[in-house]
């Protein structure tokens, strides 16, 4: 006997093990020590996101932010939102929310503190491309 599962059904458990996955190196660099510092960083260019370079990071997101009508059930049924042709901005804003936990859903917290600044910046020229 063949077990048959749409994909989609199985999308919850893709972006759970990737959660994971994601999650476990971002913590382990959370607390590694900061090294010193010999002089005072000069002040840092604005990051540019490159459409590019985000070709290779989308593999986290399309997974649920893909999938037209796709309601995630962790930790409860939420209906995940299309992100494609958002406002750059708005999805910079709200990873980095995320990310300082101001806003929180678990799978949302781990994939974004897990992205650095550049990551979130590509990211969100990338999917504001889109249409």
């Amino acid at each position: 006997m063949k077990l048959r599962l749409p994909l989609v059904r199985l999308a919850p458990l893709f972006v759970l093990v990737a959660t994971c996955a994601i999650a476990a190196p971002a913590k382990a660099q959370a607390a590694a020590p900061a090294a010193p510092s010999a002089a005072a960083a000069p002040a840092a260019a604005p990051i540019t996101g490159n459409v590019q370079n985000a070709r290779d990071k989308v593999s986290m997101c399309i997974g649920c932010h893909g999938i037209p009508g796709y309601k995630a059930s962790f930790p409860e049924l939420y209906h995940v939102p299309m992100i494609a042709g958002q406002n750059a901005r708005y999805i910079e804003a709200a990873l980095n929310e995320y990310k300082k936990g101001a806003r929180s859903h678990p799978t949302m917290d781990a994939i974004a503190g897990s992205l650095s600044d550049q990551d979130i910046a590509d990211l969100a020229a990338y999917y504001s491309n889109l249409k």
